[in-house]
């Protein structure tokens, strides 16, 4: 099935409940946490080493969620590992920003949660969302970042998202989520090749509070892995100059080098030696 990025934009007559006509919420705090409906949206481009993983994690989230994989047509065993797990599988345009319009456009939940397929959500992570969404100014929020390994790049990029967080920075592989009605009106992803998530993040936070979770999602550092971490970190700091200099993302993501090749990523190790997310809360009381 191919979802055509503008044809999709529907009413969404499903979640219409929500809302009164003006566009605006219609629930007290207890009926919404009774009655909420949350859509995970994850984009996949030749992810058959991280995808399993990411799925069986969403899997052991006790609430019930409606789970939406956009494939940008990948050439590996991504699509038949989705459909193993019978979730819904649909197939766009390349293009992370693209997918994850699509899968917004297909999903069916009052609350949109954009996770990476490479990102593994601890098992409360919905009732963290509801929780946070009880308060009627927060139109959407993140998670705290933890990147897996144990080698000092990824406790260096670790700490460093932290205090990224504190001067207002923060990324798609944070594990955003949003209400619906806040996506629709902020005019969601754009097609960008690059940072798609700082735009529709910079648009998104004019019209209310973004909150943040204290507990952690789980993301690989394939990236700056394999000897790579300085001189990928420093590509790194300088597109984020040039983006906030205003240099075109299309000019960008030239120099935004490609890690998906089939077969070379590092699966979630973390995830596979059987990781409990009890760990990090330990960890975070500890650094305190």
């Amino acid at each position: 099935m191919t979802v055509n990025r503008c044809a999709t934009v529907q009413t969404f007559r499903s979640i219409a409940y929500f809302r009164k006509r003006n566009g605006s919420f219609n629930m007290t705090s207890a009926e919404e946490k009774r009655t909420i409906k949350l859509s995970i949206i994850i984009p996949t481009l030749n992810e058959e080493n991280s995808i399993s993983q990411t799925l069986s994690a969403v899997e052991r989230i006790a609430e019930p969620v409606e789970v939406i994989v956009v494939d940008g047509r990948s050439h590996d065993e991504t699509a038949g590992l989705v459909r193993a797990h019978g979730v819904k599988f649909i197939q766009s345009e390349r293009g992370r920003g693209v997918q994850l319009h699509a899968g917004a456009c297909a999903a069916q939940g009052a609350v949109l949660w954009f996770l990476h397929a490479d990102t593994i959500p601890p098992p409360d992570a919905v009732k963290q969302i509801v929780e946070a969404l009880q308060d009627p100014t927060v139109v959407g929020g993140n998670f705290d970042v933890r990147f897996d390994s144990h080698r000092l790049s990824a406790h260096c990029l670790t700490w460093f998202y932290r205090y990224l967080r504190i001067v207002g920075l923060c990324y798609g592989d944070s594990a955003i989520f949003v209400r619906r009605e806040a996506y629709e009106r902020s005019g969601g992803f754009k097609s960008l090749p690059i940072f798609e998530d700082l735009d529709f993040l910079r648009r998104l936070k004019r019209m209310g509070r973004f909150g943040h979770l204290s507990c952690s999602v789980i993301t690989s550092g394939r990236r700056f892995e394999e000897g790579r971490f300085v001189s990928t970190f420093i590509r790194w700091v300088v597109l984020q100059l040039l983006y906030w200099l205003g240099v075109n993302p299309s000019q960008l993501v030239r120099l935004y080098a490609p890690v998906r090749q089939a077969g070379k990523e590092p699966r979630i190790s973390l995830v596979r030696n059987s990781f409990n997310h009890s760990d990090i809360y330990a960890d975070r009381r500890r650094d305190r």
